[in-house]
């Protein structure tokens, strides 16, 4: 293996971090929306949706960590390559495709819960619909 290979994933963990770092935002913003929405809606719909949201919040910090940890041993790999360490380069590259694999599996499972929410709003939208006289 040269110093190419680790190379590769360089563009594609930077823009991972990047997409992660969006959903955080969208997470935060979420929760100041939620906060100023307290006295205005249903309070069993906000218990929902906060429970989701901490749920998401935990995936997202394990997303990043996970991601973070991956470029880094991608990093020591071409760096252990670069020093003529090819096994211990080699062994660098391959726990950061498992850290790289286990953060892409925290994101899927945080896209369902996302959805998940997503269908929790829509019911009451729904719901509220149906309640209300025509």
């Amino acid at each position: 293996m040269d110093l190419t290979t680790p190379a590769l994933l360089f563009p594609a963990i930077s823009l991972l971090l990047l997409a992660y770092t969006n959903r955080f935002l969208v997470l935060a913003q979420l929760i100041r929306q939620l906060k100023q929405m307290d006295s205005e809606e249903d309070h069993s719909v906000i218990a929902r949706q906060i429970g989701m949201l901490r749920k998401r919040i935990v995936l997202t910090k394990r997303m990043q960590a996970f991601g973070v940890l991956s470029f880094f041993l991608c990093t020591m790999s071409m760096f252990l390559l670069f020093l003529g360490f090819e096994m211990p380069g080699i062994v660098a590259f391959g726990i950061s495709l498992v850290l790289l694999s286990l953060s892409l599996l925290y994101s899927l499972y945080e896209i369902q819960i996302s959805t998940n929410a997503i269908n929790v709003e829509l019911s009451n939208f729904e719901a509220r619909k149906e309640a209300r006289p025509d």
